[in-house]
Parts: structure tokens; sequence; C-alpha cells
């Protein structure tokens, strides 16, 4: 090693610190810890399956931890156009915990504690065009604040989520088009545009729904 190289490579691992942490690889695991019944609402806590899964990124730092509902609310009525989900709009789809600041699908970010996951559709209003292939999302709510376990209007989703990111606009976490087949509980990368994408199932009617949805990564357009 020349001297030259030798005097160049703190300055060349400073350069690439950043990309190896933007690449930190991430798994999923089964999470057999009870959801967090002190920060969740009775009426919602009931809801919720005994076990969860976690998101892990790197060796050990876990970036969320998920409880589902045992059952999700059905939508009524046909599919709008570019909706992949048959979830009603508003319905509770489970908590998540956040055991260090996080960020959403818009790069805001979610802070330290527990929230709970309600299912939305991205409005059709000229504004969203080319952020998500979808329009489903799971919308971060306050756990203090959302204390009610039947569906919420999409103004009190929306505002009390948005006032959870200190912004106009609601945490949220994008829903992708589900694959057919595979594991009940993986996790895969989609190399451009950096989205790790965890793979889980919950129950409509009683009836197998499989989710993807991006943990990780951020819209291409903000």
């Amino acid at each position: 090693m020349t001297i030259a190289f030798r005097r160049a490579l703190p300055a060349l691992l400073l350069l690439l610190a950043p990309f190896a942490l933007h690449g930190a690889e991430h798994r999923v695991e089964p999470l057999m810890e009870s959801p967090p019944g002190d920060a969740v609402a009775p009426a919602i806590a009931g809801l919720l399956n005994p076990t969860g899964f976690k998101v892990v990124r790197g060796e050990s730092r876990t970036v969320c931890e998920v409880w589902l509902c045992k059952q999700w609310e059905a939508a009524a009525g046909e599919r709008p156009e570019a909706v992949n989900y048959p979830l009603a709009p508003g319905s509770l789809v489970g908590v998540v915990r956040f055991p260090k600041k996080g960020s959403d699908f818009r790069d805001q970010d979610i802070a330290e504690g527990v929230y709970s996951l309600r299912y939305g559709q991205q409005p059709v209003d000229g504004a969203h065009v080319g952020t998500s292939p979808t329009r489903d999302f799971l919308l971060l709510l306050p756990a203090a604040q959302d204390t009610t376990a039947g569906v919420l209007d999409y103004r009190t989703m929306t505002k009390q989520s948005a006032e959870a990111a200190g912004s106009s606009h609601p945490l949220l976490l994008s829903m992708q088009r589900a694959e057919t087949a595979g594991d009940p509980l993986a996790i895969r990368h989609v190399e451009e545009p950096d989205w790790w994408i965890v793979r889980f199932v919950g129950k409509v009617k009683g009836s197998d729904v499989p989710v993807d949805l991006i943990v990780a990564g951020h819209a291409e357009e903000l």
C-alpha cells in the first residue's frame, strides 16, 4: 500500500460509509412477544394476535415490531382502480412499535413509539402521480390517540397521522401488489429504488390475504 493511498483511505471510508448504511441487509423474524398492552387501547388490544413479527437491519437493529389483527374488516362493494386489497378504508390492520426513530414512505421521521396501523387509499387528486404504483397504504396513528376498534373516517385518520408526522401529510407505509406465491412471512429487496418489502398474511372473512409492505425505502418522487 502506497503512502498516498494510506493517507487517502480514511477519507475514502468516510465517503463510502453512507452507502454501506443505506445498503444494510434486512431480515424478518417471528416475534413471540405479546402486543404492548400498556400502550394500546383495550378495545384494540383485544383484536390483536398474541404474537407478531419484527424487521431487523444489519446485525441487530430492530426497525419495527408488528402485531396484526386476527381479522381484517372487508371492503363493501367493488375495488376502485389501482386498489389491490379487499380492506375497508379506515379499518384497523394492526399495531407497530418503533424502538428507535424510523422513516415512512415519504421519508418523514417516525418518532420512537407505538402506532396503530389503518388501511387507507391514496386520493385521486393529481397531487400523488408517480409516487407509488398502487393506491394502498397503511397509515400510522399514535396508539395513545387511536382508541376505537371501529373504522375511522378519512379525515380523522389522516389528521391524527399527520399530527404524528408533524407535517401536513400523514405517516404511511406503502402496500405493493402481493405476489401470489411464497412463504407467509418473508422479506425481499428491490434494488431500484432500494425497497425492502415484507410479505405477511392476514385474514378477511376467514380467507388468507397476503400483503407486501415496504418497511424500508421511500417513494422515488416525493
